[in-house]
């Protein structure tokens, strides 16, 4: 009962945290971080344990899928190059600077045991950091680089990580000799991530029911990674691919009444994850923190504090650099073009540069490294330190500095919504233009309002509602309350009420076309 109890203040407590953050506009994984280093200092706090094998597959592989649903195949080709940059580039300079940085500290920790610290706490955690973006309206393209670095990074650090991981353990490996089983691995984690998304989608066309097919989502998505595990793929890998080739084939065969439901689902998901992660690091970190004393504590305090400013500074000088290099390049080549090329700029470069909150991923990371595994307390207490510093330093400074650098919002997409919005209505009157009934009439009249708004001069402003839907909203609340009265009377029983208020509960979802939009964005 205790432990219930425990769940349940833990939940309640993760609501006010988020519920504050969103008060101050700030990303609910830093309240979080600090609400886990609380657990670090609570008396009586439970002492609850996880397989370190297990941590990898409950934390990022849904996490990433959910990432890599919403990804844009296009904007990753259009930014290629400085989304490349950031996922191998940025990572190996932080891993290395994070490596060198702890020998120096702690020169009896192995190379292998440093390298993998640094490939732990390397990627950034791009959730943190759209959170923030999406309510300053920051430049498209700039948020199209951090979310495309969100979701390739992972998969090039924990490569260096489980290299560095398989040497300490081990002792006998080295990189030479594993590099042909990397290659094998990249090639096979892409193949297994297309096949395991096309043997999805198959099955997914015979579960009709939302319950079942939810299920079946989260299943399938730990199935993935651990037969992509077993196999000895990259779990990370084939989840990319395997969530990007079910997203772009999922929207002309999954209908509305599954989609929508499981897009709430996920999220709260997501959200629970991140809550389960910080409670389980502070959990694990209270008894090594309990156990050290007071001088090593200062050390390793003194350790961490030193890990989190290489990994601040690494992604400054990473992307600076790049920064000034590009800026010299293009605006020679520009010279001798028709069409020039985007060219970075300084203010862009200090946004991505500050961008580099940690998350989940290096907290799982570090809390799958094996029970025996040099200094894995400190590495454990270093992970940790990261994420909450960089969460608390960069995430609450992230807003003031784009508002000062007065960064402007180029919204292609609203001029493409209003595109697609002309192109997807007309071929909707296409598709009733011969219908002689009343109800296709009344279609009719509808969509053409909605047209002609459309392709006035502000059709990205019209909003995704019909011209009627607001009307439509009074008629279903007037008769909700009809039904309740109904109830109330003792007229109707609670089984006829529940099937008609599921019908006006539809009915409204489909008149509020801007709210359900405002929610999933």
């Amino acid at each position: 009962m205790l432990t219930f109890e425990w769940i349940i203040g833990l939940l309640v407590g993760a609501v006010a945290l988020s519920a504050l953050a969103r008060r101050f506009g700030i990303p609910y994984p830093t309240f979080l971080a600090l609400g886990g280093s609380v657990l670090v200092l609570v008396p009586g706090a439970p002492d609850w344990t996880l397989e370190p094998e297990l941590a990898l597959a409950l934390f990022v592989a849904p996490v990433l899928l959910d990432a890599a649903f919403d990804t844009s195949l296009r904007e990753l080709r259009d930014n290629w190059l400085p989304v490349a940059a950031l996922v191998f580039f940025a990572v190996a300079v932080t891993t290395a600077v994070v490596a060198v940085t702890t020998r120096l500290l702690v020169p009896d920790m192995p190379w292998a045991a440093a390298v993998a610290l640094g490939a732990i706490v390397a990627p950034p955690d791009a959730a943190a950091a759209v959170t923030v973006l999406r309510q300053v309206r920051l430049p498209h393209r700039l948020l199209k680089i951090l979310e495309g670095e969100s979701l390739l990074n992972d998969a090039s650090a924990l490569l260096i990580y489980r290299v560095a991981v398989m040497i300490a353990v081990t002792r006998h490996a080295s990189v030479e000799t594993l590099a042909p089983a990397i290659t094998l691995t990249m090639l096979g984690s892409l193949i297994a991530g297309y096949v395991f998304a096309r043997l999805f989608m198959q099955l997914s066309e015979h579960i009709r029911d939302v319950p079942s097919a939810i299920i079946m989502q989260f299943a399938t998505t730990f199935i993935v990674w651990m037969v992509a595990d077993r196999l000895g793929l990259s779990g990370i890998l084939t989840i990319v691919v395997y969530a990007i080739t079910v997203a772009r084939t999922a929207p002309a065969r999954i209908p509305a009444r599954l989609r929508v439901p499981s897009y709430a689902v996920w999220e709260t998901v997501v959200f629970l994850l991140n809550v389960l992660a910080f409670v389980m690091i502070g959990m694990q970190l209270r008894p090594v923190w309990e156990h050290l004393e007071d001088g090593i504590r200062n050390r390793y305090l003194l350790v961490a504090v030193a890990v989190l400013g290489a990994v601040i500074f690494a992604r400054i000088l990473w992307v600076m650099s790049y920064n000034t290099v590009m800026r010299l390049l293009l605006r020679r080549a520009n010279h001798r073009r028709e069409q020039p090329l985007r060219v970075p700029t300084v203010k862009g470069g200090l946004v991505i540069s500050w961008c580099g909150m940690r998350g989940i991923v290096t907290l799982a990371a570090a809390f799958a490294l094996p029970e025996p595994f040099p200094y894995r307390d400190l590495i454990l207490l270093i992970a940790f330190a990261v994420v909450l510093g960089t969460l608390v330093v960069q995430g609450l400074t992230l807003k003031p500095l784009i508002l000062a650098l007065r960064l402007k919002d180029d919204n292609p997409v609203d001029g493409e919504v209003a595109q697609a919005r002309v192109a997807a209505y007309r071929a909707a009157l296409d598709a009733i233009s011969k219908e002689p009934s009343e109800e296709a009439e009344v279609l009719r009249l509808e969509y053409s309002a909605l047209l002609l708004r459309a392709d006035g001069e502000n059709g990205a402003d019209i909003g995704p509602e019909l011209p009627a839907d607001p009307m439509r909203r009074r008629a279903i609340a007037a008769a909700r309350h009809a039904l309740i009265e109904l109830r109330a009377s003792g007229v109707i029983g609670d089984d006829a009420f529940h099937r008609l208020e599921q019908e006006f509960d539809w009915a409204e979802l489909s008149a509020q076309g801007a709210g359900i939009q405002a929610t999933k964005n």
